[in-house]
């Protein structure tokens, strides 16, 4: 598997997704939220093709990579392109193909709580529930739209509580966990919008 991350039989690995349009702070923070509150051994960046959801394409994978290298210079954090190498453009597929791929390693699915205020609109969504764990974060202004968004309701019996954050890589899915941390204000969009990253 030459160009694939590294992992072994057993490992927790944090699954972070997105077009990282470009990638900011607010990414890298709750990276190392997610290492810590989590136990995880290492966090995956899934630089991605392309939001299915969005009607714009990012800027050039070769330069949306090299700014999350430099926003996240960590040693347990790997930046990778694997899906355009997997040739998947949705979650569930991606998800899919990883498990066959690295049998035994634990992957948690970790998301900003603006996502999951949407999830049920992505596809297969509620295969991800039932396959993988979800670690998800608080976003400044989704508190209250995550916690009524239709994928908390319906899965609510599975809530890990944020105190035992640590146990979700080995709990049996459906499982999730909610953790309010301190927020960094800042989105791709807005950088964007300030005309610091330009996609051509």
């Amino acid at each position: 598997m030459q160009g694939y991350p590294l992992a072994f039989r057993g490992e927790a690995i944090g699954l972070l997704g997105g077009s990282f349009d470009p990638a900011h702070e607010g990414h890298a923070h709750i990276t190392r939220e997610a290492l810590k509150r989590f136990g995880l051994d290492r966090v995956w960046w899934l630089v991605s093709p392309g939001n299915p959801l969005k009607v714009n394409g990012p800027a050039p994978m070769a330069d949306r990579i090299a700014r999350a290298g430099e926003v996240m210079a960590h040693p347990r954090v790997v930046i990778s392109d694997i899906e355009a190498r997997l040739g998947t453009r949705y979650t569930a597929r991606t998800l899919g193909r990883l498990r066959a791929l690295y049998p035994g390693v634990r992957f948690v699915w970790l998301m900003g709580a603006d996502n999951l205020a949407e999830f049920d609109r992505w596809q297969d969504w509620e295969w991800i529930m039932r396959n993988v764990p979800l670690g998800i974060f608080a976003r400044p202004g989704t508190r209250l739209a995550a916690r009524g968004a239709r994928a908390a309701d319906e899965y609510a019996c599975y809530r890990l509580p944020a105190e035992a954050a640590q146990l979700l890589p080995r709990m049996a899915p459906p499982a999730w966990c909610f953790l309010d941390v301190p927020m960094v204000n800042l989105s791709s969009s807005a950088i964007r919008a300030r005309g610091e990253w330009r996609r051509n």
